[in-house]
């Protein structure tokens, strides 16, 4: 495993749009690992692979409760429900905070490192960090939506 460096935010990359993965190979399957320990060094709760130069539509999520990491390919944002006002970061734009509305409730679809298509519906921390990481895939960050943002 290796650890990937952050893009921030006056990187071009994290504005343009990610391509699907066709096929979880050796590679991908390297990239997420790579995520993942680049993730739990830098403190984060979810990364997306433009966050580290890799425009595919992968992103990776632990919000450190007893259900460990998360791994999305291609996903697909199916359902949502309510809105909440929250705090989000990002480690793309480091050292800021500012809030964002998001829904409450998500159902999402996606591919595990095996392949295997899952459904899951979030709420929470986890249906926040869901959406932040979904917009990273499509070249939004969170600034875009933000108010009250502020340094930390």
């Amino acid at each position: 495993m290796a650890l990937r460096s952050i893009r921030v935010v006056e990187d071009p990359i994290l504005r343009k749009k990610t391509r699907e993965v066709k096929e979880i190979n050796e590679k991908i399957k390297i990239i997420v690992e790579d995520m993942i320990e680049t993730m739990y060094i830098e403190k984060g709760v979810g990364l997306a692979a433009p966050q580290v130069g890799i425009l595919k539509r992968i992103f990776v999520i632990d919000i450190y409760d007893e259900t460990g990491v998360k791994v999305f390919i291609n996903s697909k944002i199916t359902k949502t429900s309510g809105e909440v006002e929250g705090e989000e970061g990002c480690l793309s734009i480091p050292g800021k905070i500012g809030k964002v509305m998001r829904p409450e409730k998500i159902t999402v679809t996606a591919l595990n490192l095996e392949g295997e298509e899952f459904t899951m519906e979030a709420e929470g921390l986890l249906a926040r960090a869901i959406c932040h990481e979904s917009d990273h895939l499509d070249g939004i960050l969170y600034i875009d939506k933000a108010w009250d943002i502020e340094n930390v």
